[in-house]
Parts: structure tokens; C-alpha cells; sequence
């Protein structure tokens, strides 16, 4: 059966890392991470400072330790999954942390 979406119960596990991951590393209210959801795709944006942008998505392959990375390309405004030449790249395992790590690198607040 294809994969069409994320379920319910992974969607609330991600909600939980992305809350600990900004509890853990921002001491302001104002920058944290973000998820948005639309079908197999989770999308990290990050708020600095009443900013929000965009900064990776991650594709579901049905295992919360093996999700598919694409870092945002501000220069062709388009997530590029094939793009690895970027600050942070090393912290790409397949996790939502190593995810929100990697864009923290990419893109510093």
C-alpha cells in the first residue's frame, strides 16, 4: 500500500521533538521551529524574531529514524534534496534532530 500521508500519531511525536529541540537550544520566545504537514511531507520553518522561514523538508518513509532530507535553496526559492554542499550537512542522519540541527547550521538565527 502507498504511503499518503503522515499519521496522526507521528505527527504528534514530531510536534513533541520540535517542542523539546526549541525548549533545549533557543532562550528566546521570539525563534523556534515550526512544522507544517501536507501529505507525505513535513515541512521545518523556523521563526527569528517574528520572521518565519522556510528552512528543509523531510519526506515520511514510514520510519521515524529514516526520513528523506531537502534543504530549502533560498536562490531558487525550491527544496533541494540532491544539495548537500551545505553548512550542517553532517548532522543529516535521518532524524527530525539531526533535520533541525542541520538548518540551524544552514541557516543561523
Amino acid at each position: 500500500m502507498k504511503n499518503k500521508g503522515i499519521p496522526d500519531e507521528v505527527k504528534e511525536n514530531v510536534e513533541k521533538i520540535i517542542e523539546q529541540f526549541n525548549r533545549k537550544t533557543f532562550s528566546r520566545d521570539d525563534c523556534f521551529y515550526q512544522a507544517r504537514f501536507k501529505g507525505k511531507y513535513l515541512y521545518l520553518d523556523r521563526c527569528d524574531y517574528g520572521n518565519v522561514g522556510r528552512i528543509c523538508r523531510l519526506t515520511y518513509t514510514g520510519n521515524m529514524v529514516d526520513w528523506k532530507f531537502a534543504i530549502f535553496k533560498w536562490s531558487t526559492q525550491a527544496y533541494d534534496p540532491r544539495e548537500w554542499m551545505f553548512p550542517g550537512r553532517s548532522s543529516v542522519d535521518g532524524t527530525i534532530e539531526g533535520a533541525l540541527k542541520a538548518g540551524l547550521e544552514a541557516y543561523p538565527v
